[in-house]
Parts: structure tokens; C-alpha cells; sequence
């Protein structure tokens, strides 16, 4: 059997530089994609170095863009044809109001959208490889988070903190509504969090430390690889295991608007509800 091959987005530095570590030492083929190419390559060939191997393959989309995401997609049907694995690991945390290039508020689009929108073009290619599996690392922060669906980009009221709990309350709902628009396609789908841990994002946002990096992978490979996982979607996790997450984001009816409005917002048809 082939190993599977695996997407880190956000791979260039913190829990998702880790991650691809961590993986790649499981024998994952791992995809190293960063916000620009050089970089990217840079950490793929430092990795390979630690490794003692070749570089690891690398891709490169900046997320705030819409069409470097559909970009991405592309490179990736065309030359990863046996991609089973989307961890969705990238995110930002922004404390002030910034748009992006599409309009959109920029926390909810790298976070959000960029995933969202990755995600569904690249379905045929994981269903082609199935079983496959879409990982997002959302944050316990998500059990804080509101959405309004008539402001999800903060026109009317923009709070740094308020816009990064939304964004990972939508990834948990995302991830639970594909699930059940997949149904047990051979495409399963996972949320989670990977605890705190000291990244520059923790720092930034929050101004404190946390946990080792080390520790910080675990909950993300235990999602893309452990067997027990098998013939399961749907889950949050959290400490390496099946977690609870928030009652809000088991509501049938506001997972099944943001999934529309998302659709509306990114340009796809969506899958059939």
C-alpha cells in the first residue's frame, strides 16, 4: 500500500512546521505549503535535512486570496493524484479589522473560507483515494465564538478575539455539515484542538505561552492518521481523543446557513443537503 499523502497547510512554522515532522516521521508523504514558494521550499528541504531525506514536496497560495486558492487546488489535482489527507492548519489572529483582496474580513477568510473553499475543490481528488479524510484545526476558542450571519466580516462590529472565536466556531460547524452531506462517502472529516500551545499566533493574540509545539501535533496526527478513526466523521477532538464541542455547533439550521452563505461567498455549488 502507498503511504498517504498529506497537505499541512501552514506548514512553515509552529504546530504546522511540527506537524509535518511528525508525520512525515510516520512514513506520511507530506505536502509542505507555506504563504510564498520560497518558503515553503526553504522549510521542505529543512525538514528532508532533518529527516535525512530528500525534501519534502511544497506548495505555495497566500489564503487571503480567493484565487490563489483555486490556484492551489489546481497544482494539487494535477500533480498529487493520490492526495488522501487535507489538514487545514493554517490561521491567523488579527486584532484589527483588515480585508482581504475578496472584500472579506481576513481572520474569517484564512481561517474560514480558504479551508472551506480548498476543501470542496479538491473532493473528487480525496474520493478518488478514499478512504480520505479533511482535518481542520479549530480551537476551543470556538466555544466563545458568535456568528451573525448578516455580518460575518465585521462591517457593524469588529472585535480582534470575537472574529477568531467565530472563525473556529464555523470551522466546527463546517466540518460537522460535510459530514453530513458526505455521509460515509469514504471522505470522513475531523475538528480539533491542539491545546494551547506557545506559536506566534498564541503570543500575538493572546500574549501569553503554552504548551511545547511536540505537544501541540499530537491531536492533528492522531486525526489524519489513527486507524481508530476509520469508518468515523464528524468528530471533534481535542487531547488526542474524541472531544465534546459546544452545543451551538450542533444546530442543524445554522450550520445548514453558513454552509449556503459560504457557498455564496466563495462562487461553488456546494453539495446537496
Amino acid at each position: 500500500m502507498h503511504p498517504p499523502v498529506i497537505l499541512v497547510t501552514g506548514a512553515t512554522d509552529g504546530i504546522g512546521r511540527q506537524t509535518a515532522l511528525e508525520l512525515s516521521r510516520r512514513g506520511a508523504e507530506v505536502i509542505v505549503h507555506g504563504r510564498t514558494l520560497a518558503k515553503a521550499e526553504q522549510v521542505a528541504r529543512e525538514l528532508g535535512e532533518s529527516l535525512d531525506r530528500p525534501p519534502l514536496a511544497s506548495v505555495a497560495a497566500d489564503l487571503s486570496s480567493l484565487a490563489e486558492v483555486r490556484q492551489l487546488a489546481s497544482e494539487l489535482s494535477e500533480h498529487a493524484p493520490r492526495l488522501s489527507v487535507l489538514l487545514h492548519n493554517a490561521g491567523v489572529f488579527d486584532k484589527e479589522r483588515q480585508l482581504t483582496v475578496d472584500g472579506f474580513e481576513r481572520t474569517l477568510q484564512v481561517n474560514y473560507l480558504a479551508p472551506f473553499l480548498l476543501s470542496h475543490l479538491l473532493l473528487e481528488r480525496l474520493r478518488e483515494n478514499a478512504p480520505a479524510r479533511v482535518v481542520v484545526v479549530s480551537s476551543i476558542a470556538h466555544q466563545r465564538g458568535r456568528l451573525d450571519l448578516e455580518d460575518l466580516h465585521g462591517a457593524r462590529k469588529f472585535d480582534g478575539y470575537g472574529a477568531y472565536a467565530a472563525s473556529k466556531l464555523a470551522t466546527v460547524l463546517f466540518t460537522n455539515e460535510l459530514a453530513r452531506r458526505l455521509g460515509m462517502s469514504g471522505v470522513a472529516t475531523f475538528s480539533l484542538h491542539p491545546g494551547v500551545i506557545t506559536t506566534k499566533l498564541l503570543q500575538h493574540g493572546f500574549g501569553i505561552s503554552g504548551a511545547s509545539l511536540e505537544e501541540g501535533t499530537r491531536t492533528s496526527v492522531f486525526a489524519a492518521l489513527d486507524p481508530s478513526l476509520a469508518e468515523k466523521t464528524g468528530l471533534y477532538l481535542s487531547d488526542g481523543k474524541v472531544a465534546s464541542s459546544s452545543t451551538r455547533t450542533h444546530d442543524a439550521a445554522l450550520m445548514r446557513a453558513l454552509y449556503d452563505e459560504s457557498c455564496r461567498l466563495v462562487g461553488i455549488d456546494g453539495l446537496p443537503a
